[in-house]
């Protein structure tokens, strides 16, 4: 069975483990690309575009922890 194109905000909240709050809001950011469709306008994202942001936090985060080194502070 070959998965749905289009998620929900609902799923899309789910794969990435934070709330149907954080979504909408990452959607209407813009850091999140997504469609507004029907006549009561429901969001949906498409699943490449979701894997092209997590793909690109994955980047940025690489990014960060390289600008970021950590240090244990125990260590001696």
């Amino acid at each position: 069975m070959t998965q749905p194109r289009f998620l929900t905000l609902s799923d899309v909240a789910e794969v990435l483990n934070i709330s149907a709050s954080q979504t909408y809001a990452l959607v209407r950011s813009g850091e999140l690309a997504a469609i507004k469709i029907g006549g009561r306008g429901q969001w949906r994202v498409e699943r490449e575009q979701l894997e092209s942001y997590i793909s690109r936090m994955y980047d940025q985060t690489k990014q960060f922890v390289a600008e970021h080194p950590f240090i244990d502070s125990t260590a001696d």
